[in-house]
């Protein structure tokens, strides 16, 4: 047969797309049914035919096929060797700061998530003796500045919770390699649509998947990815041990979700520019906090490292605390709780909610004020969500 010659030569096999890949990484099909979802599996220990000859699982803790089917799929999507999956993100985020010995030093954003905060400072440094250093990320000087001899760990966050800052992660992890240091990227705002960390370099991705990954505000649970398949085993033991898993019936739901991760964040983020631009024209704004907006102070560096602004934003109000508070009570479409990135549309008050547990003056040398909101825009339709912002802005 003769080959057209209009018609290019086959380069290989096509690398799938992004949504194609949510539906089908990991090969998640049953082979033993053709089940196009993987079964519950429910059991906690399974049958040996002799001492130490099994089909691969012998207790949950340590493996579960259900689990390890939405182990597979996130390990795709991040392009990672392994992927292990928590039953929470504080659990996941745990289990990789037990890499570090007793003493050691990590810098971390000093205006990143309130969790993690409480547990690099309240936590470890009590039970671990650990050393913590909280610097502005998006500054490589300030990074370098805070290099110990004894820094083990660079903890990335972005974009950052709650002001959407963006960290160069390619020169960062650059800096942390040249000096021997692990990098870790929490890529929960972004997700592996909109941000591969492990391309740019990074040792690991932690996700809280309650958030995008999940989607529907109705599971709990975390993510670590590493990109060496020697570091994901080291986490695999540590897992084991602590054994903060990801239970089968969360990891289906979790796996459901991430089938349609794709077309949730293009929505998500399709909102998120159309409210970020409606707040910025509003008298009663002070300033808006979105990568997708051209005065971002990193909107060249958000599109250089992204594929998409996600679905978070944050903005600061006229009038202090009292007007954001009177804010929040006016609002009918979103909803005000904690969390975020699921379906429906969340506000939130970090002063008072997700950032509570850092000291006052931390916050605001963080620039974290009282009059800062937090919006999570979910994939409602966006002219509902400009009117009720704008009835409860009057």
């Amino acid at each position: 047969m003769t080959r057209n010659p209009d018609k290019p030569a086959s380069a290989g096999p096509r690398k799938p797309g992004p949504a194609t890949l949510c539906i089908h990484a990991g090969a998640t099909r049953d082979p033993a049914t053709g089940a196009v979802m993987p079964p519950i599996h429910t059991s906690v220990t399974f049958a040996q035919s002799a001492v130490g000859e099994h089909q691969g699982w012998a207790y949950s803790r340590n493996g579960n096929p259900t689990r390890d089917a939405l182990e597979r799929c996130l390990a795709e999507l991040e392009g990672g060797a392994r992927a292990l999956a928590f039953a929470s993100g504080m659990a996941a985020t745990a289990t990789v700061l037990e890499l570090l010995d007793a003493g050691a030093h990590v810098i971390a954003p000093h205006d990143g998530y309130g969790g993690t905060y409480r547990i690099l400072h309240d936590v470890r440094p009590r039970s671990a003796g650990l050393a913590v250093s909280c610097v502005d990320c998006c500054d490589l000087a300030a990074i370098e500045g805070a290099i110990r001899p004894q820094t083990r760990m660079l903890w990335l966050e972005t974009p950052t919770n709650p002001l959407l800052r963006i960290q160069d992660l390619a020169a960062a992890c650059a800096l942390a390699r040249r000096h021997g240091i692990l990098t870790v990227v929490d890529n929960t705002f972004a997700t592996p649509l909109f941000q591969k960390p492990l391309e740019a370099g990074a040792d690991v991705v932690m996700h809280s998947a309650t958030k995008y990954l999940g989607g529907h505000s109705d599971v709990l649970g975390g993510f670590l990815v590493a990109a060496t398949a020697e570091l994901g085993q080291r986490l695999h033991g540590l897992r084991s041990v602590a054994g903060g898993v990801a239970s089968p019936f969360d990891s289906y739901l979790l796996l459901r979700g991430i089938k349609t991760l794709a077309l949730r964040m293009e929505r998500h983020a399709a909102n998120a520019q159309s409210v970020a631009e409606y707040l910025a024209g509003h008298r009663r704004v002070r300033r808006v906090h979105y990568p997708g907006l051209a005065d971002h102070p990193q909107h060249a560096l958000a599109r250089r490292q992204m594929r998409g602004f996600g679905g978070m934003l944050s903005f600061e109000i006229e009038g202090g605390a009292a007007a954001a508070r009177t804010f929040l009570e006016r609002l009918r479409v979103f909803t005000l709780a904690e969390s975020l990135g699921g379906v429906e549309s969340l506000a939130g008050y970090p002063a008072a909610m997700s950032h509570s547990a850092m000291p006052a003056e931390q916050r605001r040398a963080a620039g974290i004020g009282d009059d800062l909101l937090r919006l999570s825009i979910g994939i409602e339709d966006v002219a509902d969500l400009v009117a009720d912002i704008g009835a409860a802005l009057g």
